[in-house]
């Protein structure tokens, strides 16, 4: 299994971004029977920030109506197996190993097959095999050019917050960020759109409603057709399609934000009508619904008892604000002091980044993201100076994670740590806490 895997992560070396449908991608679906047109009924999911998540309280909801769901998920965390779900398990190994050999082999005259590719093949090909009532689908990086938009036919479409990342791929602006973002709204498939932060978000909304608007698709967003109210300590309120959800709970998932992302998954089981899901299962949802590595609380093996840790995957500026305002409520509630610890991948945009989180913090310690040797990493030595920019005080670098935890225990009294920056920073810290 370790030899199939490590082939299929190599394929992340080919110097190609993983976001366009090429030819050669279609015929690798023909060679295994198009699964992509023999799936259940699909939701397309899309955006900068969010997806996971969405998708997650859409999956805890569709199941306590009694619906079986598969879901598409990326990145990982820890195991590439996380990326497929079939009937609410994750694919185990004896299904995944001669499932990625199939679709290797079926992709063996393409020297330029991706990661990403595989992946999506192979998933698409367990769904089709798989019978189940519906399957949540996310996108990678874009969503025009994305693999998993080869889907025709969903049953609806949402897009999450948009935000600036991927930029060399996916443009410089907001609005061209949307567009690609928009490219999964089909001919007649009704669109949702959540929450929105940037100051941009007004010019990127009309790049969406033009293009929903071209492909007659029924387009709701968020703060105009439908809206959260009545948000108090431990409930709150949604009004969708005429209809008002009063005194819903609040999430389980830590963070002012999972309501909003809670909103949107709502708003999109109510903009189809194939898997209805009832107000008793919108309930257990909210309340069980969890997403790993997004504000998630955890024992490290290096920080004593008496620390508060925590991971995050927030590694652009939407994320980073929703971080600094998490921080701003815990310190509110208990006003214990916070202490990040700070890895991004090279190709971030760190200023984005850094600017919401650098007076957040009592201290900043910077470490290259594990695994991400060769350049991939933003080198810690290169941040410091910008953090100091930003206003942020005690910044300091860490050859690694468990260097960094130590020094904090060792210098400062008990206090709150939260590992962020990366995806992959998170998976690492959450396999650390998980085999400790």
């Amino acid at each position: 299994m370790q030899d199939t895997l490590n082939h299929i992560f190599s394929l992340r070396k080919n110097g190609r971004m993983d976001h366009s449908i090429r030819p050669e991608f279609f015929t690798l679906l023909d060679r295994l029977g198009n699964p992509h047109t023999h799936l259940p009924p699909v939701i397309h999911v899309a955006g900068t920030n969010g997806k996971g998540s969405t998708i997650a309280f859409m999956r805890a909801m569709l199941e306590a109506a009694g619906h079986s769901v598969h879901a598409y998920t990326s990145p990982h965390l820890i195991r590439f197996n996380e990326r497929i779900v079939l009937n609410g398990q994750v694919i185990d190994d004896a299904r995944l190993k001669p499932l990625l050999d199939e679709v290797l082999a079926a992709a063996h005259d393409d020297p330029d097959q991706s990661f990403f590719e595989i992946a999506t093949a192979a998933a698409f090909t367990a769904f089709a095999r798989t019978r189940a009532d519906i399957v949540l689908l996310e996108t990678g990086v874009g969503g025009r050019l994305d693999a998993t938009n080869v889907v025709e036919h969903p049953i609806a479409t949402a897009i999450t917050t948009l935000s600036f990342d991927h930029t060399a791929w996916l443009g410089e602006r907001l609005e061209n960020i949307a567009a690609e973002k928009a490219g999964i709204i089909k001919p007649g498939v009704p669109c949702v759109v959540g929450a929105q932060m940037m100051d941009e978000a007004p010019a990127a909304i009309r790049v969406i409603e033009t293009r929903a608007a071209a492909m007659q698709a029924a387009l709701t967003i968020m703060g105009r057709d439908w809206h959260v109210h009545d948000v108090t300590d431990s409930s709150w309120s949604l009004t969708v399609a005429g209809e008002t959800l009063s005194a819903l709970p609040r999430p389980a998932m830590a963070g002012a934000h999972q309501i909003d992302n809670a909103a949107l998954a709502i708003a999109t089981l109510r903009a189809q009508s194939q898997c209805p899901v009832p107000i008793d299962a919108i309930h257990h949802g909210l309340r069980t619904a969890h997403w790993p590595g997004r504000l998630h609380r955890i024992s490290h093996p290096a920080a004593p008892a008496s620390w508060d840790v925590w991971v995050d995957g927030a590694h652009n500026d939407s994320g980073a604000i929703v971080l600094a305002r998490h921080i701003a409520a815990l310190y509110a509630s208990d006003g214990h002091p916070t202490h990040l610890i700070i890895g991004m991948m090279g190709h971030k945009d760190a200023a984005r980044f850094i600017a919401p989180l650098a007076q957040c913090a009592t201290s900043v310690t910077l470490i290259p993201v594990p695994g991400s040797e060769g350049g991939k990493s933003h080198d810690p030595a290169t941040l410091v100076p910008l953090w100091r920019t930003h206003g942020a005080r005690n910044v300091s670098c860490a050859p690694d994670l468990d260097h960094a935890i130590a020094t904090l225990a060792a210098t400062h009294a008990p206090g709150r740590i939260i590992v962020a920056g990366s995806l992959y920073l998170a998976g690492h810290t959450l396999a650390q806490a998980a085999f400790s």
